[in-house]
């Protein structure tokens, strides 16, 4: 079983962290993966995107052009890759940011607002972990348990602080109904 994944949306939100805890967990998994990120120069604020495949078979090209779940955590993402999902893919939309609906209805639509709950539980940038509880839910691709202990083990000591917020943000997006 193969599995493409697209997180976009603009630098700075995390989305290449988010990737890779997702190739880093199927690589413990003794899965094939592939991770391929893709950004603009800008350091903050300029497009970003990455593509993430799981397989139990070999991976032919890293590229992502129809994915099976498509991350969008701003508009110009959604706007550019929410057509090219998969028929019977997943979309997970950040709410906060995007208001527009998916007029598609052969695609399951997730609206989750990561952003917004990550202010109310004073977790400002960490909507993409948010995000990543609320794909391991939608998904099942990985024990929540597995996912969140080699999240935590792969926070660099010197970030030690931030390994609280990202249980809590992981659990935060894995609880809510969207």
């Amino acid at each position: 079983m193969t599995t493409k994944i697209l997180l976009a949306g603009f630098g700075g939100q995390g989305i290449l962290f988010a990737g890779k805890q997702l190739a880093k967990t199927a690589m413990y998994a003794n899965l094939q993966v592939s991770w391929l990120p893709s950004y603009g120069p800008e350091m903050r604020g300029g497009a970003a995107n990455c593509s993430v495949i799981i397989s139990d078979e070999e991976i032919g090209s890293p590229i992502v052009t129809a994915p099976d779940v498509l991350i969008a955590l701003n508009l110009p993402s959604f706007d550019k890759f929410e057509p090219a999902i998969v028929p019977g893919g997943l979309l997970i939309a950040d709410s906060t940011l995007i208001a527009k609906e998916s007029t598609r209805t052969d695609i399951r639509i997730c609206r989750i607002p990561a952003t917004g709950i990550a202010a109310e539980n004073k977790l400002e940038g960490f909507a993409n972990v948010i995000v990543l509880g609320q794909l391991l839910k939608q998904t099942g691709i990985f024990a929540y348990d597995e996912f969140l202990d080699l999240m935590v083990k792969g926070i660099p000591a010197a970030k030690a602080a931030l390994i609280e917020k990202n249980k809590r943000a992981l659990e935060l997006g894995y609880q809510y109904e969207a």
